[in-house]
């Protein structure tokens, strides 16, 4: 997976969600790595055998300009990440894996969520993976999601709302603004560990 050219990217206008979903991934990405809680992390189909070249950002930019597919997928996908992780916590982001990661919950996203979506050959493509290699990762995560692809209204908003949040973080008024209680608190995770039928929302995400 190597940096793709941008040619004619900087003429679409990529989406907000692009842009906050990467800095999430970035951050818990880079923190994992660091953290000794997963030096023995289990090895799955989704570890790249190096940190591939391309940078989270771009590796999204990318996938937006080719895949077509809605601003909706990729809150979707991130929806799917959290729910994979949490089923599967020896499992972590991290630089190794995120990118195989992300091709494979974006492609499940826009096919549960598009009526028209690209086959698994040309999103092997576009992720810079084999066809083959692609369909094991699709089937890998649907039964690490436990098949779970429903997404209500309610916690569709929900995560839109962390990711408004990474937004608030990124602004220079979240410098001037008081440290918040117990947002920093060990490990960066991905992790919202709420239940989706509890109106509460109890999330605990520690970004």
């Amino acid at each position: 997976m190597a940096e793709p050219e941008t040619n004619d990217l900087e003429q679409q206008t990529v989406p907000k969600v692009i842009t906050f979903l990467s800095s999430l991934l970035q951050r818990v990405a880079e923190s994992n790595d660091h953290s000794r809680r997963f030096q023995s992390q289990k090895i799955s189909v989704f570890h790249g055998l190096s940190r591939p070249t391309i940078s989270i950002r771009s590796y999204l930019e990318r996938i937006f300009k080719y895949a077509n597919c809605s601003s909706s997928c990729f809150v979707v996908a991130y929806v799917y990440l959290d729910r994979f992780l949490q089923m599967q916590p020896s499992l972590p982001i991290n630089s190794f894996n995120v990118h195989r990661l992300l091709i494979t919950s974006v492609l499940i996203s826009a096919k549960f969520m598009d009526d028209i979506y690209y086959n698994n050959a040309y999103y092997a493509k576009v992720g810079g993976i084999s066809i083959v290699e692609m369909n094991l990762l699709e089937v890998d995560f649907l039964f690490g999601l436990g098949f779970q692809l429903n997404v209500t209204p309610a916690t569709f908003h929900t995560y839109c709302s962390f990711l408004q949040r990474e937004m608030w973080m990124q602004s220079p008024l979240h410098h001037l603004a008081k440290p918040s209680l117990n947002i920093i608190g060990g490990p960066l995770k991905i992790h919202c560990c709420f239940n989706e039928d509890d109106s509460t929302h109890q999330q605990q995400l520690a970004v």
